[in-house]
């Protein structure tokens, strides 16, 4: 996953989105992504277990077989860097990489909101992926976003394979801002109201 904010902090909150599907966690409190981390998760995906790999760093853009570009409701300028995001990953992800565009803290009080539903849509559209709003803190779309993004890998590495073999582990990229800008990591509050 993607995302960022003024300042090259974290803080859009692709920690806890990660945390809620792999551990059916939430929290507050202060998380670090620096260097390389991954968690995995089994999963059922139309009938075949597949096991996924989400990774949290830049490092690997190679190896994603699927990126989520992660954004801020609450914060514009964290929306305004998904164009940047996209031309990052242009230049070094492999051609067909899977993307979604990831709208998190939908929770939060629509007086907080800064990018509209459909602001975010339209960005979308115009790079032809799909698009969800999350909340990793009241669980809203966090299965949805990752079964989406497994199941259009799957589908895109079955058709890509002459036998039709289908991959028993897909890796998922969830880059630390951070270190894709050349900055330092730096811990934030990434899921805090």
């Amino acid at each position: 996953m993607i995302g960022r904010d003024l300042g090259g902090r974290t803080g859009v909150g692709k920690s806890c989105l990660l945390l809620r599907f792999s551990d059916g966690s939430f929290t507050t409190s202060f998380i670090t992504t620096i260097g390389i981390d991954f968690k995995i998760r089994t999963v059922e995906l139309d009938g075949k277990r597949i096991k996924l790999q989400i990774w949290d760093t830049a490092a690997y853009y190679r190896g994603a077989m699927g990126i989520l570009l992660v954004y801020d409701v609450t914060d514009e300028s964290s929306f305004n860097n998904i164009r940047n995001w996209i031309r990052n990953i242009e230049q070094h992800a492999s051609d067909n990489v899977n993307k979604i565009l990831v709208g998190n803290k939908a929770d939060m009080d629509e007086s907080k909101r800064a990018v509209p539903t459909s602001k975010g849509q339209a960005l979308a559209d115009e790079y032809g992926i799909k698009f969800f709003e999350t909340s990793a803190k009241t669980n809203m779309n966090v299965e949805e976003v990752f079964f989406s993004i497994a199941r259009d890998i799957k589908q895109r590495l079955a058709e890509s394979d002459s036998k039709g073999a289908e991959p028993q582990t897909i890796k998922i990229n969830q880059p630390d801002p951070a270190a894709a800008s050349g900055q330092p990591g730096v811990k934030s509050a990434c899921c805090g109201s």
